[in-house]
């Protein structure tokens, strides 16, 4: 919270020397029988200024020539009903001190009231010399406050805090927004929400969040303003979490949102994957009475399509026609984007098709830029070509982007002579290609496993003036430790954190990775207390990696630690994690925990894939103890089953367990009654191979007594 500890005091400093020739708070009221009663005179000439010759008064020569033109300029601007709220003054602004012009401010308050001492406040204001100087905003304040006008006075305040906040000293400003009330001006609603909007404005959201409890607190009355800031602030920080939790407490309040706020929220909410929170927002905005519009309808549609729901962004595009919306170009190029990359480029085409025959909308560049990407994505890079050269045709100019796009597809199959050729194209028509167009070429000579040549590519680009970035150094440390050249990786590591690029998880992640695959689990460990100590939150990767890692080094212990603080950072592990460990218990032949877990993957509805049914059922098997192993495999699906079952067969005859691999083969006739004629080829081979005569003969009768299937299968 904001503390405020000893201001009382210092604003009784500032007040005592303010204005040393009188008391401020001791402002008398004017007469009120003119139209502006508390802020004109009460004679119609221009009031004499006070004596200015006591020696406290600072330059009384300089303030009385400032005090009369003020006056002059001011009467001047009344006579004439000017809207200007501008004074016209002649002042050498160099020659004013900060004592001089408070106490003209005074003098003003005090002989011609509070409308013309705030005319010179503004006019003082509008240069930096004084803007920043607290006293010239207490001195109007206390002089509004003492003539009972508040609102002016809080408007004062209000432009204190705007004013602090250019220079950083916002919570300087609220500090004395805060202590005024002690001085008689109760809090307002206005100077909360002004507060809360700069605060949100500079990205202290979590500043505006305590300054919204304390004033609240102290008598000022949120409304819709104000919860309004509070849910943009949050939205533009990427923050949906709390951002959801101000827009619950707006909806419990019945607060109706404007269409550009519920604009943002949608597409703030939609770009990190809070798609399902975004569609309930908005439908129970529909319900209290909010009318959506065209806009708003677009940016849930593109939120839906960027997810993949395109079912349900065609649906939304049903409902907003029949509300009686015309969906225009940036409506169909969302559609078109989603369709491309669920890989539904043919449809796409002919939405795009649509446009271009339409006699109101024609396709625009990012409609372009999205067949272009999805075609790209397809590799048909003739079709991105040939759409490309239209678009050009058509009059339209692509941008960075679309350039971008062309030559990421390019370099991802390989034509990096076109890529290249393109980058020289786009330099020449006025477009310099930025990072993320080296990143796509870097990215496509990484793919194709020329990661020096990407290095060099970067080298370049940096001398042209650009900056590497987090996807720069990601590619770069992702090519390396494919490669398994881990000191590399770590290279460029060190250069980008070196160079102030902050390493998010995946990037941990991938060299966490890496290492694990070579058993170098002091590095792996290392790199994950480092990433916690960055307040970086570990992922179920990360764990997953950590795990295989020691299971791997034969450290189980250690594994098992680790699978257990997952859910210490929310992470439910899935069939690979439990995969990897149940696999390294059954390698240390601690087959009772490995089937614990086993049983828990289960009953938690984690299926485990053939490798984990497979090693589990074996290594019972190697124990002699194939009745445990047919357990463990009864609770699958019968696909799955006897999928197991076949694969583990094969595996029992290869090692020559003929014995355990005609159980199975016994239990999967009872099961299926049909057999597999590769497995069964296995099996009688490997019966010959151990002279077992005996159970082929006995199982091979059985066959031929069973079913016609099994006989088709086996001679087919």
């Amino acid at each position: 919270m904001v503390t405020f500890h000893g201001l009382r005091y210092l604003l009784q400093r500032i007040f005592a020397s303010a204005t040393p020739t009188f008391s401020l708070f001791s402002v008398k009221p004017l007469c009120r029988h003119t139209h502006t009663s508390r802020d004109l005179p009460t004679h119609s000439s221009h009031p004499s200024p006070p004596s200015l010759s006591t020696p406290e008064c600072p330059s009384p020569s300089v303030v009385r020539t400032v005090f009369s033109q003020v006056l002059q300029s001011y009467y001047q601007q009344t006579r004439t009903r000017s809207s200007s709220s501008s004074l016209n003054l002649d002042i050498d602004v160099e020659s004013l001190t900060h004592d001089q012009v408070i106490t003209i401010i005074a003098l003003l308050a005090n002989e011609a009231g509070t409308v013309a001492a705030l005319s010179f406040f503004n006019w003082a204001i509008r240069f930096a010399k004084f803007r920043h100087f607290m006293r010239l905003y207490i001195v109007p304040a206390s002089s509004l406050i003492g003539n009972g006008n508040l609102e002016r006075a809080h408007e004062v305040m209000q432009c204190l805090v705007r004013n602090f906040a250019e220079i950083g000293r916002l919570n300087e400003a609220v500090s004395m927004v805060i202590e005024m009330q002690n001085q008689g001006l109760s809090h307002s609603t206005r100077t909360l929400n002004c507060i809360i909007r700069v605060a949100c404005e500079m990205g202290l959201v979590e500043y505006a969040e305590h300054v919204f409890e304390e004033m609240s607190q102290r008598g000022a009355f949120p409304d819709y303003c104000s919860f309004k800031s509070m849910v943009v602030g949050y939205c533009r920080m990427g923050k949906i979490s709390e951002a959801d939790r101000w827009v619950s407490e707006m909806i419990e309040r019945r607060f109706l949102i404007d269409s550009s706020t519920c604009t943002l929220v949608i597409s703030a909410f939609c770009e990190k994957g809070f798609v399902s929170r975004a569609f309930w927002f908005f439908y129970t905005m529909i319900e209290m009475g909010f009318t959506p519009n065209l806009i708003n309808f677009t940016s849930l549609i593109n939120g839906l399509c960027k997810r993949g729901s395109i079912k349900q962004a065609f649906e939304i595009l049903e409902e907003m026609v029949r509300r009686g919306w015309k969906p225009n170009v940036y409506t169909h190029t969302a559609l078109i984007d989603g369709l491309c990359k669920k890989g539904w480029t043919d449809r796409a085409f002919r939405l795009f098709l649509k446009l271009v025959r339409s006699d109101n909308y024609k396709p625009n560049v990012c409609t372009y830029t999205a067949m272009v990407k999805g075609y790209c994505k397809e590799q048909k890079l003739n079709r991105a070509e040939m759409l490309f050269s239209r678009m050009k045709e058509q009059g339209l100019s692509p941008n960075v982007n679309t350039y971008t796009t062309l030559i990421d597809g390019l370099c991802k199959v390989g034509n990096f002579e076109r890529g290249y050729e393109l980058m020289h194209i786009m330099s020449n028509e006025g477009f310099t290609p930025n990072i993320c167009t080296y990143n796509a070429v870097i990215d496509g000579l990484c793919k194709k496993g020329m990661v020096k040549e990407a290095s060099k590519l970067l080298r370049q680009s940096i001398r042209y003036g650009l900056e590497a970035d987090k996807v720069t150094y990601t590619i770069l440390i992702s090519a390396s430790c494919k490669q398994a050249h881990t000191k590399r990786a770590l290279v460029y590591f060190c250069r980008m954190a070196k160079l102030g690029v902050h390493a998010d998880i995946h990037s941990y992640n991938t060299l966490i990775a890496a290492f694990c695959r070579q058993k170098e689990m002091k590095e792996s460990e290392g790199l994950f207390e480092d990433a916690l100590r960055l307040g970086l939150t570990p992922s179920k990767e990360t764990y997953t990696s950590m795990i295989c890692g020691y299971c791997r080094d034969g450290n189980i212990s250690l594994a098992l630690r680790y699978f257990h603080r997952m859910s210490d950072h929310g992470c439910q592990p899935d069939s690979v994690t439990y995969g990897a460990l149940i696999s390294g218990l059954c390698k240390h032949s601690k087959l009772d925990e490995a089937h614990r877990l086993y049983d828990a993957m289960i009953g938690k509805g984690i299926m485990p894939c053939e490798v984990t049914r497979v090693t589990l059922a074996y290594e019972y098997c190697k124990n002699d103890d194939p009745a445990t192993a047919m357990i463990a495999l009864e609770y699958l699906e019968r696909k799955l089953w006897i999928r197991t079952v076949n694969t583990l067969i094969r595996k029992l005859c290869s090692e020559g367990k003929v014995g355990m691999a005609g159980l199975f083969l016994k239990k999967l006739l009872d099961k299926d009654q049909v057999v597999d004629r590769v497995i069964f080829a296995a099996f009688l081979t490997s019966c010959y191979e151990s002279n077992n005569f005996a159970l082929v003969s006995e199982l091979s009768e059985r066959i031929h007594r069973g079913s016609v299937p099994s006989l088709n299968l086996l001679t087919r």
